[in-house]
């Protein structure tokens, strides 16, 4: 069973009924182990940061920390793109309704030069390993970016992220140019265009990965062995809620080792 048909899934849910997309945000939020060191970051990144930043939101997938951004941070302006054209739609209808006007949404490929010194701020989550000329992608980034501006990249690691642990092994999650990064691969790719290294960060460390199999994978296993288990996941999730949120807070309260996802800030000095 892979990743990919149960996003699609959830994304026609909030496509029909767009007044829960922002329930539907909060549960990302709760349930996404992930989330919580993007959004962790985006406060240390942003959060005092004078004048309010330009943001370019590069793979905004459902928009969700596009929609955290516009409401945490006055004054800031975000660019959010995506190649996927019904994403951006759906996303532009919602933040029209929800009367978030410093958001604009495009249909871009980043593969494409298409800003030059226009950024503060550049937040690209879980897109790297999605495209195969990734030096291409962060040339643009560099090129994008004003002088100061910062990168911040979530990323799978070359540690068993997207639930692989070696070169050959299969992808829990479609659409994939890479399983992972290894620190020494984005860092030399990332230098080699420009790009000055802040800071690196393992998640998704051995309780991380725990919280993740508990929370996310078995249920997205179960759900695509059969739909009946919609019927059944609300007592999975009585049963393994609690552990799954405790594995998760010890996971983002540590400085992990190593770890399966990878969290890197670039500046352009």
């Amino acid at each position: 069973m892979k990743y990919d048909p149960i996003k699609r899934d959830f994304g026609t849910v909030i496509r029909t009924w767009p007044a829960l997309r922002a329930v539907f945000y909060k549960l990302l939020g709760v349930m996404f182990l992930r989330e919580w060191h993007v959004k962790r970051e985006l406060r240390k990144q942003l959060a005092s940061r004078t004048p309010p930043p330009v943001i370019f939101d590069a793979g905004s997938g459902f928009g969700q920390y596009s929609y955290y951004c516009a409401k945490h941070f006055s004054g800031c302006t975000i660019h959010a793109v995506d190649v996927k054209e019904e994403q951006i739609n759906d996303c532009r209808e919602f933040f029209t309704r929800a009367g978030l006007s410093n958001v604009t949404f495009a249909v871009e490929d980043l593969l494409v030069p298409m800003h030059e010194n226009r950024f503060d701020f550049i937040m690209s989550v879980d897109v790297m390993e999605h495209i195969e000329d990734d030096v291409q992608v962060f040339k643009n980034f560099f090129c994008a970016l004003k002088k100061g501006g910062k990168l911040l990249i979530n990323t799978p690691s070359n540690l068993g992220g997207s639930d692989a642990h070696d070169e050959h092994d299969a992808s829990f999650i479609e659409e994939h140019a890479r399983n992972g990064y290894s620190v020494d691969d984005i860092t030399q790719k990332l230098t080699s265009v420009g790009f000055t290294m802040e800071s690196t960060r393992y998640t998704y460390g051995p309780a991380g990965s725990m919280a993740w199999r508990l929370g996310i994978k078995y249920p997205i296993l179960m759900l695509g062995a059969s739909k009946l288990f919609f019927v059944i996941l609300p007592f999975y999730y009585l049963l393994t809620f609690w552990l799954t949120l405790i594995l998760m807070y010890v996971d983002y309260s540590s400085a992990n080792k190593a770890g399966t996802g990878l969290s890197i800030v670039a500046a352009k000095k």
